[in-house]
């Protein structure tokens, strides 16, 4: 597997991880344990997921994420709390994918895995804060399965293509922006009113 490759797929993992990160631990657990993810000797370290302690802690989390997700305010005070959680997560997820015998290259995983996640999970959190500005419960429960759906299907593409992970991962930073700068401004509409005479 080439640079090229690998970092596509960490970038990958951790973009996803701001949105799913038990999601993400469980999904690659449950693939290794069933054969269906082969691990390469260099990504050795990611067995871990697959230990039944961890899979089974990062099912409950996936539960409780997965139920509180679909909430109206109570995801946003998810999202809240995960702030501090989903960055580490994805830093270490992409620590782990990395080639253990290049210290430069972890530490630059590391701090671009912590960016991606913290990137993806504001692009999350800011997302579903304007849903919640709708009083109708629908519109969360479907943005909320989407990402559900979208998180396990780009996590199999990530890891199933790895030539594709790279390209995955731009789309997946370029979503997070949009995301972010969609909310910002429709919140700022909510919240500030009309614009200034004088703004296009």
């Amino acid at each position: 597997m080439g640079i090229m490759e690998i970092i596509g797929i960490a970038g990958s993992v951790s973009l996803l991880a701001g949105w799913r990160l038990y999601l993400c631990i469980f999904a690659t657990g449950l693939a290794m344990r069933l054969e269906a993810l082969p691990v390469p000797e260099h990504l050795a370290s990611l067995a871990v997921l697959a230990n039944p302690w961890v899979m089974g802690i990062a099912l409950i989390g996936a539960l409780a994420e997965f139920f509180a997700d679909k909430v109206i305010w109570l995801d946003s005070a998810w999202d809240a709390v995960h702030t501090f959680v989903r960055p580490v997560g994805g830093a270490l997820l992409a620590l782990a994918i990395v080639d253990p015998s290049d210290p430069a290259t972890q530490v630059v995983a590391f701090l671009l895995g912590g960016g991606a996640s913290f990137l993806a999970h504001g692009g999350k959190a800011s997302a579903r804060a304007v849903v919640n500005t709708s009083p109708e419960p629908v519109s969360n429960i479907a943005a909320s399965s989407v990402e559900d759906i979208a998180t396990v299907g780009l996590l199999w593409l990530a890891y199933e293509y790895p030539m594709l992970a790279a390209g995955i991962a731009a789309v997946l930073l370029l979503i997070a922006i949009a995301l972010l700068w969609l909310a910002q401004r429709i919140l700022k509409r909510l919240f500030f009113g009309k614009k200034p005479k004088g703004n296009s």
